[in-house]
C-alpha cells in the first residue's frame, strides 16, 4: 500500500520518541491522503449528467455536490473511501424513479472536489451543511468508509428516518490497526496523532476520537439500520457489519450477500432494489433484528 513503508516507518518511530508533536501531524496527513481519484465509470455517466451541480467550501476546500429530483424526500448517498458520488449512481436512479430526490458529493480528494485529502471531522462537517440545505433526509445509503462518517454525523445533530450501510466500516479503532500495522508503527505514533487530531482539527471537542466509532451512543441515531456485507469483502472485513449490528441492537437487519465483494455490492439489483424498498418504507417500519441471506449464504447469528 506505501511503497516507502520501511522509510516511513523510521521516520515516524523515531520522531515520535523525541518530538511527539510533528510526529503526529505527519502521521495523520498520511492516514487521511486518498489511494488515487476514481473516475466517473461508462454507467455512471449518465445519472451524473441528470445531477445539479453546486459547491459548498469545507476548510477552504471545494466540494462538489449533487441533487436529483425536486426537493421533496431528500435522501443522502455517502460515498466510501477512494470512491466518489457516481458509485451511488444505481441508488440515486431508483430514487428518483420512486420520486425522492437524492442528494450526494464528493469527498475532499475525492471526484471532482478540491483538495488531497479528508476526513471524518470534514465529511461531518459537509453532512451537516447538506442538512441545513434539505432538511431532514428520509434516508441515510452510506458505503464502506461513509458508513463510519454518516453515522458520527448523525449522532451530531444530522437526521434521517432511516439509515442503509453497505460494506460499511463500524470501528474506527480498526482503521487505525490497520494503518499501524501495514506501517509497523509504534503505539507512541498512534498516540500522538490522537493528540494532533484532538489539539488540532477539533480543539473544541474534548474526547472526539472516541466518539468517531459507531459503537459509541448508538441510540442517538434513533432510526432503523438496514446493513448488507459480503462474506468475500476484501476491503472490510463481514465482522465490522457485525459489530454494527450489534452496537444497533433490535433496530439493526443484516443481510449478508456472496459473490459481491466490497465495490458490486453497490450495483447489484436485488441489493439496491431491497435498499430502497427499506429507504423509502414508512417512517414507522421497524427492522427485525436477524440476519438474512443473499446469493447463497447460511443465516449466522450476530
Amino acid at each position: 500500500m506505501y511503497p516507502m513503508a520501511p522509510l516511513i516507518r523510521t521516520a515516524l518511530n523515531t520522531t515520535a520518541r523525541v518530538a511527539p508533536g510533528p510526529a503526529g501531524r505527519w502521521a495523520f496527513h498520511l492516514f487521511v491522503r486518498p489511494l488515487g481519484r476514481a473516475k466517473v465509470r461508462p454507467g455512471e455517466q449518465a445519472v451524473l449528467a441528470a445531477a445539479r451541480t453546486g459547491t459548498l467550501r469545507v476548510r477552504g476546500k471545494e466540494v462538489v455536490t449533487y441533487a436529483w429530483g425536486d426537493g421533496r424526500r431528500p435522501v443522502l448517498l455517502v460515498h466510501g473511501w477512494s470512491s466518489r458520488a457516481s458509485r451511488l449512481g444505481a441508488f440515486a436512479e431508483e430514487l428518483l424513479a420512486r420520486g425522492y430526490s437524492p442528494v450526494a458529493f464528493d469527498g475532499p480528494g475525492h471526484g471532482e472536489s478540491s483538495g488531497r485529502a479528508t476526513n471524518i471531522v470534514e465529511y461531518r462537517e459537509i453532512i451537516r451543511e447538506l442538512h441545513a440545505r434539505h432538511g431532514d433526509f428520509e434516508a441515510v445509503v452510506a458505503h464502506s468508509f461513509g458508513v463510519l462518517a454518516s453515522l458520527f454525523a448523525l449522532r451530531d445533530g444530522v437526521r434521517t428516518a432511516r439509515f442503509v450501510g453497505l460494506g460499511g466500516v463500524g470501528s474506527f479503532a480498526m482503521l487505525m490497526e490497520g494503518f499501524r500495522a501495514g506501517l509497523g508503527l509504534d503505539d507512541r505514533v498512534v498516540r500522538a496523532m490522537r493528540g494532533y487530531v484532538e489539539g488540532h482539527l477539533a480543539p473544541g471537542e474534548p474526547g472526539v476520537w472516541d466518539r468517531f466509532g459507531a459503537d459509541h451512543a448508538p441510540e442517538e441515531l434513533g432510526a432503523p439500520v438496514l446493513l448488507f456485507h459480503d462474506e468475500g469483502d476484501d476491503m472490510v472485513p463481514l465482522a465490522q457489519a457485525r459489530f454494527l449490528a450489534r452496537a444497533h441492537g433490535e433496530r439493526a437487519r443484516l443481510v449478508v450477500t456472496r459473490g459481491l465483494g466490497h465495490r458490486r455490492i453497490l450495483t447489484d439489483p436485488e441489493v439496491v432494489a431491497e435498499a430502497v424498498e427499506f429507504a423509502t418504507a414508512g417512517s414507522g417500519l421497524v427492522a427485525e433484528p436477524a440476519v438474512g441471506t443473499r446469493q447463497g449464504v447460511s443465516p449466522t447469528g450476530w
